[in-house]
């Protein structure tokens, strides 16, 4: 399993220096989009615990809780993650029971979308325009209460 040994923002960003201008440069995108989710160190949820153990960039935080488990998790709300051999951008924004990821699918650019999350090699690979407008719709629908937090498995109707 690939792992990231880093205990800081900065040591993340600079942990793969190949790949260390397109996590500035995603990093730069989000940020302007949606200035209110507080960027963040994510350290994982732990050893035992339910949720991913893995590090990444977080932008802003909830709570959310699993049938193994009663106690909270915390986690981002938009994270940026370094794998292997690509990129993963996790998003726990929902309308109307469906993962938001998944209505920008096609407007991404070069990418893999899954249930909540976008695989992609590098920051070229993105739209950022449409990355810039997913991420803005996150900020302001979540202020509005248009859009709900989740992260994992969506039952859908």
């Amino acid at each position: 399993m690939f792992k990231v040994e880093a205990s800081s923002l900065e040591e993340y960003f600079s942990y793969d220096p190949a790949r260390e201008q397109d996590l500035r440069s995603i990093d730069k995108v989000i940020r302007k989009a949606a200035p209110k989710l507080k960027r963040h160190f994510f350290t994982g949820t732990g050893d035992g615990k339910p949720g991913m153990s893995i590090k990444m960039i977080g932008y802003g935080t909830f709570q959310y809780t699993v049938k193994a488990s009663q106690e909270p998790i915390d986690w981002p709300v938009i994270a940026l993650a370094l794998q292997k051999n690509y990129l993963s951008l996790y998003v726990s924004a929902l309308e109307s029971g469906d993962y938001l990821v998944n209505q920008y699918a096609d407007r991404l650019g070069k990418t893999s979308v899954g249930q909540n999350c976008a695989r992609f090699k590098k920051a070229a690979d993105l739209n950022t325009d449409a990355l810039a407008e997913m991420v803005s719709r996150i900020e302001t629908g979540l202020e509005t209460g248009e859009l709900e937090l989740s992260y994992g498995r969506v039952k859908k109707n």
